[in-house]
């Protein structure tokens, strides 16, 4: 069963389009399990979720995990891991490079995808968010993708370094790169 498949959590937050909860991996760090669903317009004429899609789906887990970026959207319920609805105002989470590796089509299903999330590098001023999607039925990884994001002054445009309560608080979450 799918449950069986799965290690228990150490916690669970229900999003709006899904769920997100703190997993262990073997290798240590804590990985954040997120379900997102895909949207029938995701898919494309072969009847699979489209690539450009893919990066919404990874956005979402994103948000999920992480929270909203401060100052954006309505309030709603915490993230697992709240850094960045904790940041000072003004400041703006950007991405600086995406890299996914597509490894099998991800069929389109009105269940959600399950998306494993966890932080693969964290430097002075950028953080790397490592995921692997995999098809809610059969359980196969169907890609692999990083995220890189850098904190910046909106008022400026200046880089922001990422604090040590920032690093502390993603220590927990650091593990290998998926590349």
């Amino acid at each position: 069963s799918r449950v069986a498949r799965r290690p228990p959590g150490t916690g669970a937050v229900r999003h709006a389009r899904g769920l997100c909860q703190n997993r262990t991996m073997i290798e240590t760090p804590q990985v954040i399990q997120c379900s997102v669903g895909m949207r029938w317009g995701d898919m494309d004429a072969y009847g699979h979720v489209n690539n450009v899609e893919i990066l919404r789906i990874l956005e979402e887990a994103r948000i999920h995990a992480f929270g909203p970026p401060g100052g954006t959207g309505g309030p709603g319920r915490e993230p697992v891991v709240a850094l960045f609805n904790n940041v000072p105002a003004g400041t703006q989470a950007l991405v600086a490079e995406h890299r996914v590796k597509y490894l099998i089509p991800l069929t389109y299903r009105n269940i959600p995808a399950d998306i494993a999330v966890w932080i693969s590098a964290l430097k002075g001023a950028s953080l790397t968010i490592a995921y692997v999607i995999r098809d809610p039925v059969t359980g196969e990884t169907c890609a692999k993708a990083e995220t890189t994001l850098a904190f910046v002054d909106g008022g400026t445009g200046r880089l922001l370094r990422i604090v040590p309560e920032q690093k502390e608080l993603l220590r927990p979450y650091l593990g290998a790169s998926v590349f």
